[in-house]
């Protein structure tokens, strides 16, 4: 069979290769939300737009990102994994350079909605593309390692600001944005579309060609294919949204929607304040760059934990106890009294919760078949993504009604806590199963 030949294949510079190219695509994403978070107070000075304004222009991207991962989901179960991540980035990229040019607040409102929806789109589509090729024994740990380029890229993005802008100006951030769109020729060179997606849409030769191909550069000893093809048939599913909550899904449906709604919730509410909050207690250290670095730099331990924990003890127990224990940290910051306090729930923080993401996105693509891994994948990615966009609001008005900061983040160390049971209750485990066999085993229990 073809997916057991795939399941066989050794581990080696393919796969290696497979999670750079695809981390690098995560990489540029980060390093352009990190660029505008940077930009936003000079380009507020210089164009002297309103805070009202300044808040559109991020929670525009946040539209776009939550609309890309919807449509670039089921577009990706239709017309194929790589097409539409190659896709994603040049929609990205060009829109990034755009912005450089962008002569208006209003022409920089649409240019940040194309990035936004670009950014959105490819983010569950590469995720699923690593999912199905990963060996199932150390799927999570690299899908957990794909994500961890997302802090790779605010790093550069942190460099790039406060060495390059302060020189010239806040345009060369986004013409650096636009570079990405040269990184296309790498995906079309050295990414192969799924392979269990192909068998899906019928297109079994072209399964085999790129098995015998990677059995060859992994230097496994080749055999021809039987010519009767006895993969196991791929059901055909609705590609819409009532199919994630019918019988069989909706019990994992309903769990990862409010996953991701809790994550990206707490983590924008959380970090897109950050500075300002903790700036408004007396701790001028948030405004230096040092800040920045050891908060940044923290989020690596942690996707290297989770990436290690993920495949021993688990996806669900993972992901709860590092909601968890982001709940506990938040808490603490937020009843912070000293700086070095701060520093330190801050950094355990966001080492705990840029580590759940990193196991969110490998537990997401493996609840869904092949045939709506995508749509799956891309629908509660863009759900979370309201959570993204109500909670800086909601922030904003319990500050202007006078709520303390302790206050605040008691309520963001809640929604951890609640979604971490969630998923410690209705998750199911599906560590170093292949894909077929989670599906196998979640139809069976959807039946009794």
């Amino acid at each position: 069979m073809i997916l057991e030949r795939l399941e066989k294949l050794p581990v080696g510079s393919f796969h290696y290769k497979l999670l750079i190219v695809t981390g690098l695509g995560w990489l540029f994403d980060s390093m352009d939300t990190g660029l505008i978070s940077f930009v936003l107070p000079i380009l507020s000075k210089e164009w002297g737009l309103t805070p009202e304004q300044v808040g559109w222009i991020g929670s525009v991207g946040l539209i776009g990102m939550a609309l890309g991962a919807v449509l670039a989901g089921t577009v990706a179960d239709k017309f194929g994994r790589k097409n539409v991540f190659a896709a994603t980035v040049i929609l990205y990229s060009v829109s990034t350079g755009l912005c450089a040019i962008a002569w208006n607040y209003e022409s920089l409102l649409v240019f940040r909605f194309l990035v936004g929806f670009g950014l959105g789109g490819e983010l569950p589509v590469a995720a699923t593309l690593m999912s199905e090729y990963a060996p199932s024994h150390l799927r999570g740990r690299f899908i957990v390692l794909l994500e961890s380029f997302w802090g790779l890229g605010w790093l550069v993005a942190a460099l790039i600001s406060y060495l390059l802008i302060p020189q010239f100006g806040w345009k060369v951030a986004f013409i650096i944005g636009a570079l990405p769109a040269l990184y296309v020729f790498l995906i079309r060179l050295h990414m192969p579309e799924s392979i269990r997606y192909l068998i899906s849409k019928g297109k079994v030769d072209e399964a085999r060609q790129i098995i015998l191909s990677l059995e060859k550069k992994l230097g496994v000893p080749s055999r021809p294919f039987d010519n009767d093809f006895i993969d196991e048939a791929t059901p055909i599913f609705k590609l819409n949204v009532f199919t994630l909550w019918t019988k069989t899904f909706r019990v994992r449906t309903l769990m990862l929607w409010i996953a991701w709604f809790g994550i990206v919730f707490s983590y924008y509410g959380i970090f897109m304040w950050l500075p300002s909050i903790v700036f408004a207690q007396g701790f001028e250290v948030v405004k230096t760059f040092e800040y920045v670095l050891i908060m940044t730099l923290a989020q690596l331990p942690g996707y290297i934990t989770a990436a290690m924990l993920v495949d021993i003890i688990g996806r669900r127990y993972t992901l709860s106890s590092f909601l968890l224990m982001s709940g506990v940290c938040a808490y603490f910051f937020g009843n912070a009294t000293t700086s070095y306090e701060l520093l330190g729930w801050g950094a355990a923080m966001s080492f705990f919760n840029l580590g759940a993401w990193g196991v969110i996105y490998t537990y997401t693509p493996e609840l869904y078949p092949t045939a709506i891994r995508a749509l799956g994948s891309g629908w509660a990615a863009g759900f979370g993504r309201i959570g993204g966009m109500l909670a800086p609001m909601l922030v904003g008005v319990l500050l202007v009604s006078g709520a303390h900061m302790d206050s605040i983040f008691l309520m963001f160390a809640s929604v951890f806590v609640i979604v971490s049971l969630i998923v410690l209750s209705l998750g199911i485990e599906s560590k170093k199963k292949t894909l077929e066999e989670i599906d196998s085993s979640v139809r069976l229990s959807s039946n009794h």
